[in-house]
This record gives structure tokens, C-alpha cells and sequence, in this order.
């Protein structure tokens, strides 16, 4: 399983409360350029659109710059793949106040691109200071246990 992109910011951003996988809708060259790792996935969300999901805000640069479709839209929506009981029932937790569904990461599962995104709740500033104080005193408990 090969991880094309990832959204570091989203695990400090967000407190993960459940993930969910789907497959994304490509086209044959955004495929290659996803496989070549040109995907970027800061600062995109997922969105309900006509009861579908879609992921916003990431762009896939052209697989050959050169050579690209004179319409070509590195930065368009892309539809999500997933089964009609996951999309009513993320339908349901979205309209909590306070939950949003944040990409996590893309990955190549078989031959098929899929997208992890999580039901996930914004962290307040104090969550976010005590989970760098965590990591800072793991950082020198690991140092410490090294050094003998």
C-alpha cells in the first residue's frame, strides 16, 4: 500500500473521532500524476453536494505540464465513491454542529486510488499546546533513554 499524499495539519488540526475510505473519480493522466505523488491535499475538505461527497480543495498537478488538456483544472472537485449507507449516515453526523469530514491521506489499494477521510472535531488552542507538550517530553524522554 503506497500513500501518495497525506494531510499532516489535519491529525494536529482535528481530533480524529472515526475514518472512512473511499475511491476517488480520476482521469487517466491525474491518475498517473497521483502515482508520480503530485498531489496535495492542504487545505482541502470533503462537502455534500446533491446528496454526493466530494473532495474540495486539492489540487493534482498535470502529469506532463506540456502536454495537457487545454481545460485542464489542477484544483477541481472530485467525486467520492462510497455506499449509499455511508453517505446517510455521514449526511447525518455532518449536520452535527461541530464535526466536518477532513482528508487524511490518498493510497493505492490494488490498482485503485482510495481516499482516507475522517468525521473529525476542530481542537481548541489548549488541545493543541498540550499535544506539542506531550510529543516535546516523549522527544526528551527518548533522547535520554539513547544516551545510555
Amino acid at each position: 500500500m503506497a500513500i501518495f499524499a497525506e494531510n499532516r495539519k489535519a491529525l494536529f488540526e482535528y481530533e480524529i473521532l472515526e475514518t472512512f475510505e473511499a475511491g476517488l473519480v480520476l482521469f487517466g493522466a491525474e491518475v498517473k500524476s497521483v502515482k508520480n505523488g503530485r498531489m496535495n491535499l492542504a487545505g482541502s475538505y470533503v462537502r455534500f453536494h446533491n446528496g454526493e461527497l466530494y473532495l474540495i480543495g486539492s489540487s493534482i498537478a498535470p502529469y506532463q505540464p506540456k502536454n495537457q488538456p487545454a481545460d485542464y483544472d489542477p484544483g477541481r472537485s472530485r467525486k467520492l465513491l462510497l455506499r449509499k449507507k455511508e453517505i446517510a449516515y455521514l449526511s447525518g453526523k455532518s449536520q452535527i454542529k461541530g464535526l466536518t469530514l477532513v482528508p487524511i491521506k490518498v493510497y493505492s489499494k490494488g490498482r485503485k486510488i482510495k481516499l482516507e477521510f475522517a468525521l473529525a472535531r476542530g481542537k481548541k488552542k489548549y488541545d493543541k499546546r498540550s499535544a506539542i507538550s506531550k510529543r516535546e517530553s516523549a522527544r526528551k524522554i527518548e533522547r535520554e533513554l539513547k544516551r545510555f
